[in-house]
C-alpha cells in the first residue's frame, strides 16, 4: 500500500478553492495552516497561494468573471495533509468552519485518519493526518 499512497500523493499538480469572500477565506486558511499565503491579483481574479517546496500547489481564488466558479458543498473533494489532524480540526472550528464528517480512521492499514469540514464560505475540504 505504501507505493500506491506515494502515487496518489504525487498526482495533485494544483487545485483552486473558490471563494466569494476573499479576505475571510484567506484569513481562515492562514489560521488553519499557520502560515502566510502569497496573495496576487490578475485583473478581477485574486489568488492566495499555499506553497510547497517553493511551488504553488493550491490557491484560494476569487474570480467573479468566471461563470460557475463559486464555493460549493458538492463536487470534487480535495484532502489537505495536516501535521496534526486534531489541532487542525480545532483550528478550523475556531475559525468559523463546521464539521461535515468528524475524525474517522481510514480502514486501510497505515493510511491514517481524515475529517471533512465546510470552510467559512461553504466549500467542503478534507483534512488528512497520520494520527
Amino acid at each position: 500500500m505504501q507505493r500506491t499512497n506515494q502515487i496518489i500523493k504525487s498526482m495533485i499538480a494544483f487545485f483552486e478553492i473558490p471563494t466569494n469572500d476573499f479576505d475571510k477565506s484567506v484569513a481562515f486558511y492562514q489560521a488553519l495552516f499557520g502560515e502566510k499565503l502569497e496573495v496576487s491579483q490578475f485583473g478581477d481574479e485574486k489568488m492566495a497561494c499555499l506553497m510547497k517546496e517553493g511551488k504553488s500547489v493550491c490557491s484560494i481564488s476569487s474570480a467573479p468573471s468566471f461563470p460557475g466558479f463559486a464555493p460549493s458543498n458538492g463536487g470534487v473533494l480535495v484532502y489537505l495533509q495536516t501535521k496534526d489532524l486534531d489541532a487542525s480540526v480545532k483550528t478550523a472550528l475556531d475559525n468559523s468552519a463546521t464539521i461535515v464528517t468528524p475524525k474517522t480512521k481510514i480502514q486501510v492499514d497505515d493510511w491514517g485518519y481524515f475529517a471533512i469540514i465546510a470552510d467559512p464560505v461553504g466549500n467542503r475540504i478534507g483534512l488528512y493526518g497520520d494520527k
